[in-house]
């Protein structure tokens, strides 16, 4: 069968660039379905024309045109595009998408690739894909490939990226992924460095239960990434060893994964194991980027261009808080798992973190405002333990076994 690949863009202003790709994405042997996102009259016609993009955003193209708010059409024009391209993926009607241009259309389509499930190809030619992409790509698959040159007009080095770009698309749908019978229900597991022995332990345990464990790494994308993986149905369980993320949401550190971090599991229906690994440390870079605000606490250099910062009793109070309102929201099992001699490496008695009455402010908290039929498991070990990571293990599987009943 055939493959079709979308091309969404501007075909006013980009209608020379957009028409070369699809030239050269047939030559190829695949299919195209243009949808287009200029607000005038395009070079060539499109599948899915303006008019058709503007109403999907929710507002009437000759309304935009009469405006000349150009903040305004491409709000309207990326909200109408991502529901486009929703709608007709979802239908069947293609299998990659693509796209180039500047900034504005960079916001535009990688919007509609974002919408669109992990394993679709998603290539986008920019000309800001040299920089920080992370608000373009955010926890996509999509590829950002640098477009060398402005995207304005076909030449030399032009020809040769968007002719690249479209063997690109067209390599990666047509070579599917093989279905493998050997596919196991997925755990998702969150870990930091100082986490390592604990999720090691718990996943070779998961493994030997016939699961397959993602490791996802709290540095905020990870975090993100495990929260949309487990959003989207991938995953069957959760033993989310590595909550730090939330030191860094509180405190203003590097690797905050936003304020919606907890909440994937808890509102899809998905069993999780919830342990309040590495709260005791918020992330810095360089001792250099640590605000001013925090001069006199206590720090400790993880290496040359990571440093920790010691989180108080106030500030694991909070956290307790958040956990609990967050937990209580589960539709599905979930138990709080809390090991009383240390949640890092360096909070174990005699190192630089151990502050007891700091977890005992998170614990109290959250048993305070959590739902009642939540376990919350204190044990006698620190987080690296095996008894403890045995117990996470071994608990997952519980909660799992329970819900299927």
């Amino acid at each position: 069968m055939t493959k079709t690949i979308a091309i969404i863009g501007a075909l006013d202003t980009k209608g020379t660039e957009f028409g070369f790709l699809k030239t050269e994405i047939e030559k190829r042997g695949c299919n195209t379905l243009i949808i287009n996102t200029g607000v005038f009259a395009p070079m060539f016609p499109p599948d899915v024309s303006a008019e058709e993009v503007a109403e999907a955003g929710g507002v009437k193209l000759a309304d935009l045109v009469a405006k000349k708010d150009r903040g305004e059409a491409m709000a309207v024009m990326t909200k109408g595009a991502t529901a486009i391209a929703k709608k007709l993926y979802a239908e069947g009607k293609f299998d990659g998408i693509i796209s180039a241009g500047g900034s504005g259309n960079t916001v535009m389509a990688t919007a509609a690739m974002r919408a669109l499930p992990l394993g679709v190809p998603k290539v986008m030619v920019s000309t800001i894909a040299g920089g920080d992409v992370s608000a373009y790509v955010g926890t996509s698959d999509l590829i950002m490939m640098p477009s060398i040159v402005d995207v304005a007009g076909l030449n030399r080095i032009s020809r040769t990226i968007f002719t690249n770009a479209a063997g690109a698309v067209c390599g990666m749908v047509l070579g599917e992924v093989a279905k493998s019978a050997e596919d196991k229900p997925l755990i998702a597991a969150s870990m930091f460095g100082n986490t390592t022995p604990a999720v090691d332990n718990a996943r070779k345990i998961m493994e030997n239960n016939g699961y397959e464990v993602l490791v996802f790494h709290a540095t905020g994308a990870g975090g993100k990434t495990m929260e949309a993986l487990i959003k989207d149905g991938f995953i069957t369980g959760v033993m989310d060893i590595t909550t730090t993320e939330w030191a860094d949401e509180i405190c203003g550190g590097v690797l905050s994964a936003g304020p919606e971090r907890l909440d994937a599991a808890a509102l899809t229906g998905v069993p999780q194991v919830v342990v309040p690994g590495c709260i005791d440390m918020c992330n810095f870079w360089a001792p250099s980027t640590i605000p001013e605000k925090y001069k006199g606490r206590t720090f400790y250099e993880w290496n040359p261009n990571v440093t920790l910062m010691r989180t108080t009793p106030e500030e694991l109070a909070q956290m307790g808080k958040i956990f609990a309102e967050k937990l209580s929201k589960a539709k599905a099992p979930v138990a709080v798992l809390i090991p009383l001699k240390g949640v890092s490496q360096i909070d174990l008695e005699g190192k630089i973190f151990y502050w007891p009455e700091a977890l005992q402010a998170f614990i109290d908290n959250l048993k305070a405002g959590l739902r009642a039929d939540i376990p919350v498991i204190e044990m006698d070990t620190d987080i690296n333990d095996p008894a403890f990571s045995g117990k996470v293990a071994e608990t997952l599987l519980d909660l799992m076994k329970n819900k299927m009943v």
